[in-house]
């Protein structure tokens, strides 16, 4: 591959990199991994490679053998950690740095006995004892371990402290019992079933549960400070920063989950995103995702069918355990399909379809960089088909409501040209015609006004309107519109704020957007900005009103008498608080005395 395209190859993906936590591979000319990274912020890591000339001369070469790069992304740091661990075994990459004794990470394990033990290991037994983990951080892991003995005593010898074993009477109380920190399992002091349910306690924190132990945590260091034992309330604190810190479970990395492959999709109507990742061992090896441009009207089912089918062909895969968000349309024979709702292969699930999304906005903003107007033409395309318009919205407007218990009501109307905002086309109304907090009667006058205006000038008229709100809202819209002959002119739809939920004139149910979708984000884009907006101009005016309401009261005094008042004295307060001959100094000695007088009429 010649040197410039490759450059250019990488320079787009960075590009559109997201500044999220994930694991990035770079690939030599063959396709090899030679770098397995992990990364906090995606964009900023891996733009720090060609940015510069490194110091480490096995940098530059790196970055000198970089023919490609992909990523994955992952909720969060932790789990980056843990994906780039399992990676560099898979690839075993020629600039990583691999661990010689290859230890895996630690775990903390709840043995399967009578008086079960709670420890840490880097050792798996199937003998059903419970493990939870893996700990990238072993000092958070031994910081748990300590406070739950102090929370639960529990045992910690190796002995095995069976029935029979308690019945023979071997056992003999050890310096753990009088130091309270173990109950006296090996002579029967407590039941099974009482110590038993310590450990269950232990296991819902070792789940993630930490309430209990970050409480137990502060009313101590409070106890402690109060005490003025302030090093031993020190020692408390760093305990808890790193239990805050500690994550029971990680996503990406499971020892309940064996080999299985998983499907995530991404379907935003025409364009459909299907992730595949590949788990080995309960840990993410392979990623790649694939793209689909509808041609009928083919379904997710029917899709996910052709990239199984894809990805066993170009990648060798036999599946056998398939995590999946719906069953694909076609019978496999030896394939089991899993449709989780909850634990770590629905977790699984949803990094995939994260992935998958993911893979989308960045080909929509790589297309956006290289063809801005394909991209627009596109955006225009979908909200043309969702909202059931007969031509292209390029010119949309929305308008919104403002007023607190019927005081200073406002209205606003924001333009957005080509999915765009035009911020010099935002215009504000203060209602005029519709006393009290009439929404439906403030939203018709606004219209009435608005369209009237554009329509004497000659300016052209949008394709779309959006009205902040349901169904009476829309209707008031409707009415404006029937009233200026321009109904057949302006589609009209409202969006109400609860669930998103948008209506059609003369349609009482209401049609619901995917969540995901470009056109409902440019709705909500809309719908937010104009409510900003009629906000600012209803605080400005309020506040205004509030602060000149006693000086625009008075007759004689004019509009620059009361700014040049309020320049020099700040507020009413002060002015009413001011000597006559103060006042004179500004306005003169006749307009003083009306004002004086108007400002202290008990004098």
């Amino acid at each position: 591959m010649a040197k410039h395209k490759r450059t250019q190859i990488v320079e787009e993906k960075i590009a559109v990199m997201p500044a999220t936590p994930g694991v990035y591979m770079y690939y030599d000319a063959e396709g090899n991994v030679i770098y397995v990274g992990k990364a906090k912020n995606l964009k900023r890591r891996v733009s720090s490679y060609f940015n510069r000339t490194h110091e480490s001369t096995r940098t530059n070469l790196l970055v000198r053998a970089i023919a490609d790069l992909k990523y994955i992304v992952v909720p969060t740091e932790q789990d980056a950690l843990n994906l780039e661990n399992s990676m560099i075994k898979e690839y075993k990459p020629k600039y990583n740095v691999l661990l010689k004794d290859d230890k895996s990470y630690p775990w903390i394990v709840v043995t399967n006995e009578t008086y079960p033990r709670v420890f840490m290991t880097r050792k798996r037994i199937k003998d059903g004892s419970k493990y939870y983990g893996p700990y990238t951080d072993t000092g958070s892991a031994r910081a748990v371990l300590e406070l739950i003995r102090e929370l639960y005593p529990i045992r910690s010898c190796a002995h095995a402290i069976t029935p029979e074993y308690v019945a023979r009477g071997r056992g003999r109380l050890c310096l753990d019992y009088h130091l309270k920190r173990c109950p006296g399992c090996c002579t029967g002091l407590v039941t099974p079933e009482e110590y038993n349910a310590k450990i269950e306690r232990v296991k819902q924190i070792l789940r993630g549960d930490m309430s209990e132990l970050l409480t137990h945590l502060r009313t101590e260091m409070a106890s402690l400070a109060e005490e003025l034992r302030f090093e031993e309330a020190q020692k408390l604190k760093e305990q808890h920063i790193l239990v805050e810190r500690y994550c029971a479970k990680s996503v990406i990395v499971s020892q309940t989950i064996g080999d299985i492959d998983v499907f995530g999709i991404d379907d935003d109507g025409s364009d459909v995103f299907i992730n595949y990742m590949h788990v080995r061992r309960g840990a993410v090896v392979r990623s790649l995702t694939l793209e689909y441009k509808r041609r009928l009207d083919e379904t997710p089912q029917q899709l996910l069918s052709y990239a199984m089918n894809e990805v066993a062909t170009r990648l060798g895969v036999k599946f056998e355990e398939v995590v999946v968000a719906s069953k694909p349309d076609t019978e496999m024979p030896g394939v089991t399909f899993i449709i989780p709702v909850k634990g770590d292969k629905a977790k699984l699930l949803d990094v995939s379809e994260r992935n998958a999304r993911q893979h989308r906005i960045d080909m929509l903003n790589q297309m956006a960089r290289k063809n801005p107007e394909q991209r627009t033409e596109k955006l225009l395309e979908r909200m043309k088909s969702d909202f059931r318009l007969t031509e292209l919205p390029h010119h949309i407007e929305c308008f919104d409501n403002s007023n607190i218990q019927g005081t200073n009501p406002v209205a606003s109307c924001v333009v957005f040209r080509d999915g765009k905002p035009s911020k010099k086309d935002y215009r504000h109304f203060n209602i005029k015609t519709v006393e009290g907090p009439d929404d439906f009667a403030s939203m018709k006058e606004v219209l009435t006004r608005r369209y009237t205006r554009l329509m004497n000038e000659g300016e052209g008229l949008p394709q779309l309107i959006v009205v902040d709100g349901g169904k009476g809202q829309l209707s008031a819209a409707v009415e404006a519109l029937d009233s200026m002959g321009l109904r057949g002119k302006i589609a009209v739809v409202g969006i109400a704020k609860r669930l998103e939920e948008i209506y059609f004139p003369g349609d009482s149910i209401p049609l619901y957007i995917d969540k995901n979708s470009d056109s409902l984000r440019v709705v909500q884009q809309l719908r937010d900005e104009a409510h900003r907006f009629g906000i600012t101009h209803h605080r400005n005016r309020r506040s205004k009103s509030q602060t000149v309401s006693q000086l625009d009261s008075i007759k004689g005094i004019g509009e620059k008498s009361r700014e040049a008042l309020l320049t020099h004295f700040r507020s009413v307060k002060r002015l009413s608080e001011a000597d006559i001959d103060d006042i004179a100094a500004i306005v003169g000695p006749s307009k003083a005395s009306i004002i004086f007088n108007a400002l202290h009429p008990s004098d």
